[in-house]
């Protein structure tokens, strides 16, 4: 693993932190690039990372602030940014979450068409990977996490609503987004040390799901992992009145540090994939060692802005901080 910086990781920090620590591949990144304020590290360093995409009040994004432009804190303690890098070169891992539930049944080839485009386009060979799941009244992982376009072209092919057999054969009922949010959190996220999102195209509407909204943020959040929510509804299939799904979508991306989007005549699904990748390519990537030594595993609180006035960081609130 990371051979190349074998002799510079000896001096430094141990292996041990590089595989146990979420922001370990950052901290290697700013030690080859001389970024740290120290040079000197024990076996008990745990850098926390976050990645901020920072916007003026138009919503443009900024992409010009250095280290020096940001003030953090964590549970209200100032904080030393440690690490600061511009560059988004470090390998991402993204998860697509398609909602295949009957009331998605008029929008789900626009979402395949969208979803390859955007894969073709933001993944790099043989660096970033991806994987697809679809939730309905059961959880599927339609493709597993790999660096092919074509398995996943072959996966998105495969995604589709509930065929009449499976229908009658089903015991309960519902549409689990906050139950697959949690299982590709915990079975797929949580072991990946790359930056990692979370896209979920859904309507929204969670039906029967075990895990609540909150369970669903705090997974997200102990994976480290961002989530983009992309509203994506046929307004006509609930009738009049609908179901609204907006608020614990909304909930769910600033909570982790992404953004909610909808779908709507102004908007179309390829504009909103192409926003989302013109964040994923701006991001800022900040590391700081807390000040304050992890006797029991908490969630800890995160506050991240820019000195600069009119300008709003979006980033995630909080972090685990494991024993």
């Amino acid at each position: 693993m990371l051979p190349i910086y074998d002799d510079l990781i000896d001096e430094t920090v141990s292996r041990r932190d590089l595989i146990f620590f979420p922001a370990s591949l950052f901290l290697v990144q700013a030690l080859r690039a001389g970024q740290t304020d120290d040079t000197t590290f024990s076996t008990d360093v745990k850098v926390v990372n976050v990645l901020a995409t920072v916007r003026a009040k138009n919503g443009e994004i900024i992409r010009n602030l250095s280290k020096d432009d940001f003030s953090l804190s964590e549970n209200g303690h100032p904080q030393t940014i440690r690490y600061f890098s511009q560059e988004t070169g470090l390998a991402l891992t993204v998860g697509l979450m398609v909602d295949t539930s009957l009331s998605q049944e008029k929008v789900l080839d626009a979402e395949r068409t969208a979803s390859f485009q955007f894969f073709d386009q933001v993944l790099r060979d043989n660096v970033d990977q991806a994987f697809i799941v679809q939730f309905d009244f059961s959880i599927q992982v339609r493709g597993g996490l790999t660096f092919s376009r074509s398995k996943l072209e072959d996966a998105l092919e495969q995604v589709d609503t509930p065929s009449r057999k499976e229908l009658e054969m089903q015991r309960g009922g519902g549409t689990l987004l906050y139950d697959a949010i949690v299982k590709a959190s915990q079975d797929i996220m949580k072991n990946q040390r790359n930056r990692k999102a979370l896209i979920v195209l859904t309507d929204g509407v969670d039906f029967g799901s075990e895990a609540t909204l909150d369970m669903a943020i705090e997974a997200a959040q102990r994976a480290d992992t961002i989530i983009y929510s992309i509203l994506f509804s046929d307004a006509g299939y609930y009738g009049f009145g609908g179901h609204d799904g907006k608020k614990p979508l909304m909930r769910m991306s600033v909570e982790t540090g992404g953004t909610f989007f909808e779908v709507t005549k102004r908007q179309s699904i390829d504009q909103i994939f192409g926003m989302i990748e013109n964040e994923l390519r701006s991001q800022y990537s900040l590391g700081y060692v807390s000040d304050e030594p992890v006797r029991v595993s908490e969630f800890r609180r995160i506050q991240l802005s820019a000195k600069q006035k009119g300008l709003v960081v979006q980033a995630r609130d909080r972090y685990w901080a494991q024993r």
